[in-house]
């Protein structure tokens, strides 16, 4: 048995509940992630110490123990937009709009994006733009970039944002291995044959591939 010790950030939530650890496989920058590569070393029944007390990989059951999710830091971030002066009112009412998916970032998604590309809803009323690039972690210019949007029904949102579901660039549906495909089956996707949602702009796939190696949740050893 080894020990380790992990500060845990936006994705601790899905973590502490589900009993599995992530981490992206590269840094912003391209480079190799040395947390992940870490992160493989880890074998069940290693203790790993995390905030207060200390789990296991066994442990499936763990009430989470951090007030930083996702929600709470992207109020913080939002915040600190509305607070910047040196932003133009009207920018800084589009910016956080844009977090909700709503705005000039919906109206600029949907120059490019016609429906949801699970559901195949088309009405604007039901849909939300979603960032590829999570507004949590884009510039001003990237919360607001089209390029950096999908047009998606609420529940379709939550799992993309949550790194649940993704695409590649050939618009292939790609499925978290953490997912709980009989939740997602209720929600509209298709878990047991392969889906290809059409292809994207090359803009899209930039922001496609930081959601790939940043937020698409991945499992211990993949």
């Amino acid at each position: 048995m080894r020990y380790w010790w992990v500060n845990q950030n936006q994705t601790y939530r899905h973590e502490v509940t589900g009993g599995y650890l992530w981490s992206p496989k590269r840094n912003a920058n391209g480079a190799r992630n040395p947390f992940y590569e870490s992160m493989r070393e880890v074998a069940p029944c290693d203790l790993i110490g995390h905030e207060v007390a200390p789990l296991t990989l066994a442990a499936a059951k763990v009430k989470p123990v951090s007030a930083d999710d996702l929600d709470t830091w992207e109020r913080k971030i939002e915040q600190q937009v509305a607070d910047d002066v040196s932003i133009p009112e009207t920018d800084r009412l589009a910016i956080v709009r844009a977090r909700k998916g709503q705005g000039l970032f919906k109206e600029r998604v949907a120059k490019i994006e016609s429906k949801c590309r699970i559901t195949g809803v088309e009405n604007l009323v039901h849909l939300v733009a979603s960032h590829c690039k999570p507004w949590r972690d884009a510039t001003n210019e990237e919360r607001l970039n089209g390029e950096n949007g999908l047009l998606l029904t609420p529940s379709i949102d939550h799992l993309f944002d949550r790194g649940f579901i993704g695409f590649e660039n050939n618009g292939a549906l790609i499925i978290s291995p953490v997912a709980h495909r009989p939740s997602l089956e209720r929600m509209g996707i298709e878990t047991t044959n392969a889906v290809n949602v059409g292809v994207f702009t090359s803009g899209q796939k930039q922001f496609l591939d930081f959601h790939r190696n940043s937020v698409l949740l991945q499992s211990i050893g993949s």
